[in-house]
């Protein structure tokens, strides 16, 4: 046993020690933002883009855009009448909260990875599923406890473990660390809220969200200015993990200032949380979970 030990803890260390020396000299291949969602990104944020220019280009992948139909129509986001065609949903959202759904909706496609390893596709579903529960969560705290955009506060909490797809991307290369599924899991835990702001300049998303994936796991760390969306996704992250003991569930949560800056005790945010269960549900949905 010792030393097998041993030679997982070698496996690790070596791996550690080469990711963190290629990510030094750029030598780390990122994963790519999907075409679809960089495509109308990019329409949107022309100063001079109209509805018409950005419905042509949803309207060019199918599945993108009944998912959008799904959303606008959803207890999150839907009016008096019912949204039938992508025009009507494109003024319902406005042009930002479109990119930043159209961003969110494509991200699965990162973590699809047929062919791939049985231990690397579940350690991709079961991060792709975390991502989705903190996302709701965080779209929920944003709406109810501040006046942060619901859409950009689901984005972050979609984006928050982005930095664990290089590092398991890279370890496929290593089929001593694929065997080994707790090794695979610490090193992903370790070196991602390193890597992950690198991917996110990559794709030049907002500082803000850049912040998310460095510091969501810094829940100690006193911070100053208005609450952000650091704030809403490391308070949204705890409650992931609720009836799942790991390391931040033993963190006393009234030491972690993200509550305050919410406005919120522990208590009151689990409350808030159980009363917003079925919204939560109908978010999670969308993602078809």
């Amino acid at each position: 046993m010792a030393r097998r030990l041993l030679s997982a803890m070698d496996v690790e260390k070596r791996f550690l020690s080469g990711f963190i020396d290629d990510l030094n000299a750029n030598r780390v291949t990122l994963p790519s933002l999907p075409e679809v969602a960089m495509r109308v990104r990019n329409i949107i944020e022309d100063p001079k883009v109209t509805p018409a220019k950005i419905e042509i280009a949803v309207s060019a992948d199918p599945a993108l855009t009944a998912r959008l139909l799904k959303v606008v129509n959803s207890p999150a986001y839907r009016g008096a009448t019912e949204i039938t065609h992508l025009r009507m949903a494109i003024t319902r959202l406005g042009p930002m909260a479109l990119r930043n759904l159209t961003l969110s909706l494509a991200m699965e496609q990162l973590y699809q990875a047929r062919g791939a390893h049985p231990s690397l596709r579940q350690h991709l579903h079961e991060v792709w599923q975390h991502s989705v529960q903190v996302a709701t969560l965080s779209h929920a705290f944003a709406r109810k406890f501040t006046t942060l955009a619901p859409d950009q506060a689901l984005l972050a909490g979609l984006v928050h473990d982005i930095g664990k797809l290089p590092v398991l991307s890279r370890a496929e290369l290593e089929p001593e660390l694929l065997e080994d599924e707790e090794v695979l899991k610490r090193v992903a835990r370790r070196l991602h809220t390193t890597i992950g702001p690198t991917v996110l300049d990559e794709w030049h998303f907002p500082k803000e969200l850049v912040a998310v994936t460095a510091e969501h796991e810094a829940v100690q760390s006193s911070r100053t200015g208005p609450v952000d969306y650091v704030d809403v996704v490391i308070v949204a992250n705890l409650h992931s993990y609720l009836g799942n003991p790991q390391r931040l569930t033993e963190v006393d949560w009234n030491q972690i200032p993200a509550f305050g800056r919410l406005g919120l005790t522990p208590g009151e945010s689990v409350a808030a949380m159980e009363e917003a269960r079925e919204e939560l549900k109908e978010i999670q949905a969308l993602f078809g979970m």
